[in-house]
């Protein structure tokens, strides 16, 4: 079964320098019948004017995720971490017991665009951490790629929860296709362009829960980004 989650029908909030979409719901935006899926908790889709950002704010329990899809983010956070996020890399940051973050837009000019993502940790109270790892678009083209995973393999950043990130870049006329195990479900965002999922049509910022699938198989007629979890 897929349950599709519009675009338009996502909560919206317009700060001048910050245009955010929240599929879930966010801060001063709630939907009852969308606060999560699964473990998956948060997918905001940002977009970041040049020279603005989020300065230090908290963060508890929570694994947070963010994949840029133009320009390029930086992050610092209390633990140390830092770094610059580009389109192809994906970071994760373990909130834990606490810590304090900021994200800026790396450009003072040009907008960025990213994902934030959050999903619920397997535990509470976990040691706080920070990883980034980055794909070539090699590594990510005509398939789906794992990002992030438990258990990462290739190259992925690990989170603290039974949950995948897969990601595909797709040309027009590629297919991908993920096995969806007994049990599992999935999610996919359509991030870049327009897709089908098992045959329906999805726009760009649109959402699908898949539920009692045997497999997600996403095509595209013309190029397209998608992010596909695969949930316990």
């Amino acid at each position: 079964m897929i349950t599709v989650r519009k675009s338009e029908d996502r909560g919206h909030a317009d700060h001048g320098w910050l245009k955010t979409y929240h599929t879930f719901s966010f801060n001063t935006y709630y939907d009852p019948a969308h606060t999560h899926f699964r473990t998956l908790r948060v997918i905001n889709d940002d977009v970041v004017l040049g020279g603005q950002g989020f300065g230090m704010h908290p963060h508890k329990d929570m694994e947070i995720l963010t994949w840029v899809l133009d320009g390029a983010l930086e992050h610092a956070d209390s633990q140390g971490g830092k770094g610059v996020i580009r389109p192809g890399e994906i970071q994760r940051m373990s909130a834990g017991t606490g810590i304090f973050h900021s994200e800026y837009n790396h450009s003072k000019t040009d907008a960025v665009r990213l994902l934030q993502i959050w999903l619920f940790p397997e535990t509470k109270g976990l040691k706080p951490g920070y990883e980034q790892k980055a794909f070539s678009d090699e590594e990510l083209t005509g398939k789906f790629t794992e990002v992030a995973s438990p258990n990462p393999v290739n190259g992925a950043v690990k989170i603290h929860q039974d949950a995948k990130l897969l990601v595909a870049r797709l040309r027009g006329g590629d297919t991908a296709s993920h096995e969806l195990a007994p049990g599992r479900s999935g999610w996919l965002q359509v991030a870049k362009g327009s897709v089908t999922l098992n045959g329906v049509e999805l726009q760009e910022g649109d959402g699908a829960a898949i539920q009692n699938e045997v497999r997600a198989e996403v095509a595209a007629k013309a190029p397209a980004e998608v992010l596909l979890f695969d949930l316990n």
